[in-house]
């Protein structure tokens, strides 16, 4: 066997397992690593953001977008500190990267020398770490890489994605031995396991039993590339869609039959479905607070009285919120494949089995429609938020790819954008993490370079990660960020004006005790980084912004003054116990 050292094990395992990018920043405890990743340089692509957080956003979002997982660097201390935001975003949202951490030298652990974290344990910050990976390995000799690299490779991609996080002490990377590299774990070789023919015989026959049946896909449709299978069923059954803001795309919001995001700040159509379904059929979902109006009957869903078929791959999922009538442990594609199969068994279920169903389903949409389609092309200064939203529909091509921050503008486009692809609108979810869509629109943008790639984040989001804007020039990779300038915490502020009657502190930002609204001059910023800035205070200045940002192919800043006194109008509800909840703005309970 050769003699090798532990970082260029390291670095020709992701070399052979065709990993393309490291995200990273050095550090004292990394520079042995660095040195390897010199010398696998041609394969292997360092990329050097301005802060920990935005490696691992990145990361996150060069998966969502190709679903093959990178790896991110980080040296001791505060430099792995900072991984815990992205590391916490991307388990909770099911996606995965590799971490690489450095540690103290094993012949300095629990003496308390620099950066070690030792209050209960040597070399600890992998207890940090522990709660927000998939797993955490930490080989302490040469000889121990091999199996830990096998297995943090297996681990982040089979059954449902994750982050895994390998820690390595400074003295591993240059101590040699005689080891053999791992065989290439096969990523790119999917595991997709399948329901049981009983239960696909069970599912097909509720389906054809069921006379008020909907969809309802998330996260889990989007990770098995399931879309295809999905619009054939829907296309074959003629039944309505809801999804999750992680499931958009996977059925196109084109079709007639998609109606959009469930919860407080979901699309009526989608709310209704859900109350008055007699069989929900879902894949890949959690049935999280937001998408289930905090799980109070009538509001979004009426489980039990409404029949669930839960289909997911992480068996932890069936039953934590709702308990199934039908629970499948299975990869969403398989299955769905699977379903369509059976049902060539019931010929006498066709689109004409559900035609009053749908009639009423449409017949929600139109409501919907005449409610909010005035207001989209209202023009006013600051802007109307659902004029933002409809004028980067019109203007943003087909293939562009989106991410998204948690705030108030997140909430707009869960409610009005139309995904018309597959892993092109990529939100923090499970975590809402600040700062996600801001950074993770660079790995989507090194995922897909020849495709538009937009963050359209808060301007409270932006002002956390500002650095990003040097890492686009550095890089040269033409990201557009539009910042929803609304001069506040727009989300928290709405929930005081909501639950506080209006005890407005803490969210607004201003210049002074009573000053006039304050934000730093965005565009100028972007300027200074090296990059395009445009400011738009007026209606008109919008699709020319955006048109000639698209046009420049370059790193470019659109700085869009939004109105914060207008509101998504909520469909659902939402509840911070022990608070009351608040009643629909448009549309009512119907609890079974």
């Amino acid at each position: 066997m050769p003699v090798m050292k532990g970082a260029t094990v390291i670095a020709e395992t992701l070399a052979n397992e065709k990993i393309p990018y490291v995200f990273g920043i050095c550090g004292h405890g990394n520079v042995g690593f660095l040195d390897a990743l010199y010398e696998v340089k041609d394969k292997v692509k360092l990329i050097s953001p301005r802060h920990e957080q935005c490696a691992g956003h990145m990361a996150d979002g060069y998966f969502r977008v190709k679903h093959k997982p990178v790896a991110t660097l980080t040296s001791t201390g505060p430099g792995t500190a900072n991984m815990v935001m992205p590391l916490v975003t991307a388990l909770s949202d099911s996606s995965a990267f590799l971490a690489i951490t450095a540690n103290v030298p094993t012949s300095q652990h629990n003496r308390g020398p620099f950066q070690e974290l030792y209050h209960h344990n040597q070399a600890d910050f992998s207890s940090v770490l522990r709660p927000v990976v998939k797993r955490a390995f930490q080989p302490s000799r040469v000889d121990m890489l091999p199996l830990a690299l096998r297995q943090a490779m297996n681990t982040m991609t089979v059954g449902r994605p994750g982050p895994v996080n390998i820690d390595i002490p400074y003295n591993v990377f240059q101590e040699e031995a005689d080891v053999e590299l791992p065989p290439p774990s096969g990523m790119d070789r999917p595991h997709r396991p399948a329901a049981s023919p009983a239960d696909v015989k069970a599912a097909a026959g509720m389906l054809a039993a069921a006379r008020k049946p909907a969809l309802f896909i998330g996260h889990g449709a989007t990770l098995s590339e399931a879309g295809p299978e999905l619009l054939e069923l829907v296309e074959r059954l003629q039944i309505p869609v809801i999804t999750s803001p992680n499931g958009m795309g996977c059925i196109p919001a084109t079709n007639p039959l998609a109606l959009g995001f469930i919860g407080r700040n979901g699309a009526y159509p989608a709310n209704q479905a859900g109350r008055f379904a007699d069989l929900i059929l879902t894949v890949g979902t959690r049935f999280d607070d937001r998408s289930s109006s905090s799980w109070i009957p009538g509001y979004s869903w009426n489980f039990p009285h409404t029949k669930l078929i839960h289909v997911d791959i992480d068996p932890q999922e069936l039953g934590r919120n709702y308990q199934p009538d039908l629970g499948i442990i299975a990869d969403g594609k398989t299955f769905v494949r699977q379903l369509l199969d059976a049902l060539v068994d019931y010929p006498e279920v066709t689109d004409a089995t559900y035609a009053p169903w749908r009639e009423d389903v449409m017949g929600w949409v139109r409501e919907w429609e005449a409610f909010v389609q005035p207001r989209f092309s209202e023009e006013t200064a600051p802007l109307r938020p659902e004029f933002v939203v409809s004028t980067l529909q019109k203007m943003l091509p087909e293939e562009t790819i989106l991410t998204l921050d948690s705030g108030v503008h997140h909430n707009w486009f869960m409610q009005f954008w139309k995904a018309r692809n597959p892993q092109s609108m990529l939100n923090s979810w499970g975590y809402s993490s600040m700062g996600f869509g801001v950074c993770s629109v660079l790995g989507a943008q090194l995922a897909e370079p020849e495709r538009p790639c937009v963050s359209v984040c808060g301007d409270g989001g932006f002002t956390m990660t500002p650095y990003v804007l040097c890492t686009a020039v550095e890089y040269e990779l033409p990201c557009i960020w539009i910042v929803w300038n609304n001069f506040a915490w727009g989300a928290i502020r709405d929930i005081q004006y909501g639950m506080f009657n209006g005890r407005e502190i803490g969210t607004a930002f201003y210049k002074g005790d009573n000053g006039a609204p304050y934000n730093p001059d965005f565009a100028a910023w972007a300027r200074a980084c090296g990059a395009d800035g445009y400011t738009v205070k007026r209606p008109e200045q919008l699709a020319e912004a955006v048109q000639q940002a698209l046009a420049n192919k370059r790193p470019c800043l659109i700085d869009v003054h939004v109105d914060a006194d207008v509101r998504p109008p909520s469909t659902g509800t939402w509840q911070l116990p022990p608070i009351p909840i608040k009643e629909p703005i448009f549309g009512k309970p119907h609890r079974v």
